[in-house]
């Protein structure tokens, strides 16, 4: 995996796996194990379901395998327009889920919207 880090700075040791960043974002608050179906974004219980307008992508991570590219894996940071915070995990690349990936580029052009709202 390559460092989370650039050269000269401290390494973040949390960043240095999915599962550890995973654990990190559970501390702060992101609880939620999101997951893509033909409805949206919706908790791993099903129990909530979101629209890509319903949702925020507050930060991600990428995470490289050093010898197997089918370890390439993203993590997505959400919040939702009701408060519910999780995560969601997808390969990229050859790997990525295309309904992830669908669902994620109508997020970010929403997102993209609102912001140049702001500049209006």
């Amino acid at each position: 995996m390559k460092s989370a880090t650039e050269p000269g700075k401290p390494e973040i040791p949390w960043m240095k796996s999915l599962s550890s960043c995973t654990n990190r974002m559970k501390e702060e608050g992101y609880k939620e194990d999101f997951q893509v179906n033909e409805d949206g974004l919706s908790t791993f219980d099903n129990s909530k379901n979101f629209k890509p307008q319903d949702v925020q992508i507050v930060n991600f991570y990428r995470f490289e395998g050093e010898s197997d590219p089918g370890d390439n894996t993203i993590l997505y940071v959400i919040e939702t327009n009701d408060g519910t915070k999780g995560t969601l995990v997808d390969g990229y690349g050859a790997y990525a889920d295309e309904n992830v990936s669908k669902f994620i580029v109508e997020v970010e052009k929403i997102q993209k919207v609102k912001v140049s709202d702001l500049h209006a």
